[in-house]
């Protein structure tokens, strides 16, 4: 059997998430690391890999698998235990919902390369990028914040006693947060899970500054 190559960056947010799930799922990994600020995403052998040119790629079971949240339901697919959504329907819309919220609200316009247009483009120095990055958080946080805050479903995790997807999103986010200094008192059970998460193997052992390129 081919070994499983995650190609990533310790900082990514997207190749952390995945780095959660693999953790969960008791994969064996190795990683090939692709410096984000370097451009080395955008390097031929990795474009060869992964056209779009970006973190993270998986290989794994003779595949090249790409998109995090994509990555993440192929293991739950071929590799259903333990499960990292809800077992009825309806969980696994509110896990789902929460990790949407997260990965395709929060950090398609928070990430690095956005980022960085907004350096250039419109000249905004460090202080106008962290401004922009804390208002999209707290634009999502705080609904969020309330969901996790009211609904039943709610347990240790996002959803119930056992991490999911919807958890597999929130911690990566947390931890860029704690990057731009996002005040996290107004997100007391967000705050909550987010410790539950990283008292957990999985998810510690997943944390950028582990990882071996981190910096």
């Amino acid at each position: 059997m081919s070994k499983t190559l995650l190609h990533g960056y310790f900082r990514s947010s997207a190749s952390f998430r995945v780095r959660i799930a693999l953790n969960l799922k008791g994969i064996a990994y190795e990683q090939a690391s692709r410096h984000l600020r370097k451009g080395e995403q955008r390097a031929p052998d990795f474009l060869a890999l992964n056209a779009e040119g970006l973190v993270p790629a998986l290989e794994i079971d003779g595949n090249v698998l790409n998109q995090s949240l994509a990555i993440v339901e192929y293991l739950e697919e071929t590799r259903p235990a333990p499960a990292l959504l809800p077992k009825d329907a309806a969980g696994r819309a509110r896990a789902r919902a929460i990790a949407y919220a997260l990965s395709m609200e929060i950090h398609p316009i928070n990430n690095l390369r956005v980022l960085q247009d907004i350096e250039k483009r419109f000249g905004a120095d460090q202080k106008a990028v962290a401004e922009w990055f804390r208002h999209w958080v707290v634009t999502t946080f705080g609904p969020l914040e309330t969901r996790l805050a009211r609904e039943k479903e709610t347990g240790n995790f996002c959803h119930g006693d056992a991490p999911t997807l919807a958890d597999v999103c929130l911690v990566p986010q947390v931890f860029n947060n704690m990057r731009f200094d996002v005040d996290m008192t107004p997100y007391p059970t967000i705050a909550r899970i987010h410790k539950a998460c990283m008292e957990l193997p999985a998810f510690a052992d997943a944390a950028p500054a582990r990882q071996p390129d981190a910096e």
